[in-house]
């Protein structure tokens, strides 16, 4: 039997079955969920109060220019749900330019501007806007392993100050590695390269890691894990990679990686070794393939919470939720950079192909 036939495999992952051999729904637009829910929620009548300016604290680990597209996702659906720039909000962004150790202090500086609310994409922004504030409401975009990490008590019932949409669920781990036997079959083992230090990680042990151990197994994938702690390790880290015989790459997600996506992507390239990454914009930058949620809708639906808190809501009444939007996106120069031949059933049913 086929292993890849033991993993199931939804555009959006649940419990996975097989990709449709030839789908009809445009992925592009489907934005079912709860998100809709939250849309159809009632308004606390007096949440809103007349004339008054919010002001929102955005912290940005990269800078501002970096994450444009993602940024601009946001601003438009708070536009779209009624808030304008200078008439009732007010964005304070603060960008760590890639040094995430200056978190406490942008988050500081924002708390003594009396925000009304911190917009957090990502897990270090998260963790240091809830050291700061259990009081500020907090809304993420794309945190990971929320619950894991006791920055939510459970998705469902987050509990504190903190929701919004998590960045990756556990079902996509095996959905990628999935994908990539089946653009590759001859793969046999596989380096997955992980960040130590820099942000909170999941424990040893932890549903990611068993997950994606679990994926290998049905797909008869050997794992070899490479530890990298900063861009100055990735040389190092590759030819660990090659000397151990990997046959393809695996990047899991970190904002480090997402900042430095390009030059991983070149490295993996001139490696010989196809890669799996984390979100579209991998690919994008000169990766082989990625599949995982999108990020401009992530950062749209955080919109959805954001307006829901400005107009009364709770963050601890909000559950966080998992990602309803997910691309594949296939890079042919790198196939054919990397001497490969993606199956044309595979790339029927791309969302995207970069020629």
């Amino acid at each position: 039997m086929d292993p890849t036939r033991l993993l199931h495999a939804p555009c959006a992952p649940q419990p996975v079955k097989a990709l449709p051999a030839n789908p009809v729904m445009d992925r592009r637009t489907f934005l079912a969920g709860t998100g809709g829910a939250l849309l159809a929620a009632p308004l606390a009548a007096d949440a809103q109060q007349q004339g008054r300016v919010y002001r929102i604290g955005w912290i940005l680990g990269s800078s501002i220019s970096a994450t444009v597209h993602l940024n601009d996702a946001f601003r438009q659906r708070m536009r779209e749900l009624g808030w304008v720039e200078g008439k009732n909000i007010e964005y304070e962004i603060r960008a760590a330019e890639g040094r995430l150790e200056r978190f406490p202090e942008i988050v500081a500086e924002l708390l003594r501007l009396k925000v009304d609310l911190f917009f957090a994409p990502t897990n270090a922004a998260v963790a240091a806007a809830k050291n700061a504030t259990n009081t500020v409401p907090i809304v993420t975009a794309v945190a990971s392993d929320v619950v894991e990490l006791g920055l939510v008590e459970s998705l469902a019932r987050p509990g504190g100050n903190i929701t919004g949409l998590s960045l990756i669920t556990l079902d996509t781990l095996a959905k990628q590695l999935q994908l990539l036997k089946e653009a590759i079959p001859r793969v046999s083992r596989v380096s997955v390269l992980r960040r130590t230090g820099g942000r909170p990680q999941p424990p040893a042990g932890s549903p990611w890691e068993q997950e994606l151990k679990r994926a290998a197994r049905l797909l008869r994938i050997q794992l070899q894990v490479v530890w990298v702690q900063g861009p100055e390790g990735f040389d190092d880290a590759f030819s660990t990679m090659t000397r151990e015989h990997a046959d393809a790459l695996l990047v899991t997600s970190n904002y480090m990686f997402f900042l430095h996506r390009t030059r991983l992507a070149q490295l993996a390239i001139k490696a010989r070794l196809p890669g799996m990454y984390p979100v579209s914009e991998y690919a994008e930058a000169g990766g082989l393939m990625a599949y995982a949620q999108s990020l401009r809708d992530s950062h749209r639906r955080a919109a959805v919470y954001v307006d829901k808190i400005l107009r009364g809501a709770k963050p601890a009444d909000l559950p966080v939720e998992h990602p309803t939007k997910f691309e594949l996106v296939i890079n042919l120069k790198t196939a054919k950079a990397l001497g490969l031949t993606i199956p044309p059933s595979l790339l029927s049913r791309a969302d995207e192909v970069i020629q």
